[in-house]
C-alpha cells in the first residue's frame, strides 16, 4: 500500500513546511516536513518546498516500509494512512515496540485505535498539536476523516 492523498495531506499540515532547519519538540534538528536531519546532514541555505518535497517523498517511503514490515494483518486504507502518519511522526521504533501494534496484529482494530489516542504527549505533558494530530489520525483509521490537523 501507498499513502493517499488524504493521509498524506494530514501529514503535510501536521508537520508543516519550514525552509530553514529547526529543533522538533523532542530537540531534534528538522526541516521542511518534519525531515529529522541525520548527523552527515546539513542544510545552511536551507531548502526550497520543492527540495522539501524530494526529501518527503523518501521519508514517507520509509514510513510504508515500516508499517508494511511490522503489521501482519489487513488494513483499509485510512487505517495504513493513520499508521504512516504515526511512523512518520514518532519514529519506526515506537511503532514495533507498541501496545498499538500488539493490538492491531492480534486483531483488536479497535483497541489499536483507541491507543492511537494516548501518543499525545511530549514527557509528561500533553501537547494540544498531537492531540490534534492523533484525532486526526483516528478518523482516517475509522473512515471518518473530515478535518486537518495543526502543525505537530
Amino acid at each position: 500500500m501507498q499513502l493517499s492523498a488524504a493521509g498524506l495531506g494530514l501529514l503535510k499540515t501536521s508537520e508543516g513546511f519550514r525552509p530553514t532547519t529547526y529543533f522538533d519538540i523532542a530537540g531534534i534538528p528538522t526541516i521542511g516536513y518534519g525531515h529529522r536531519l541525520e548527523p552527515t546532514e546539513s542544510f545552511p541555505d536551507g531548502i526550497c518546498p520543492a527540495e522539501a518535497e524530494v526529501i518527503l517523498s523518501w521519508d514517507v517511503r520509509q514510513a510504508e516500509l515500516a508499517v508494511s514490515r511490522f503489521v501482519k494483518v489487513p488494513l483499509t486504507q485510512g487505517q495504513f494512512d493513520a499508521l504512516v502518519d504515526f511512523t512518520f511522526n514518532l519514529g519506526a521504533c515506537r511503532l514495533a515496540t507498541s501496545t498499538l501494534l500488539q493490538d492491531l496484529n492480534a486483531g483488536k482494530y479497535d483497541d489499536a485505535a483507541v491507543q492511537l489516542l494516548r501518543w499525545d504527549h511530549s514527557g509528561d505533558h500533553e501537547v494540544a498539536a498531537l492531540k490534534t494530530r492523533r484525532e486526526a489520525e483516528y478518523r482516517l483509521w475509522t473512515g471518518h476523516a473530515t478535518g486537518q490537523a495543526a502543525a505537530a
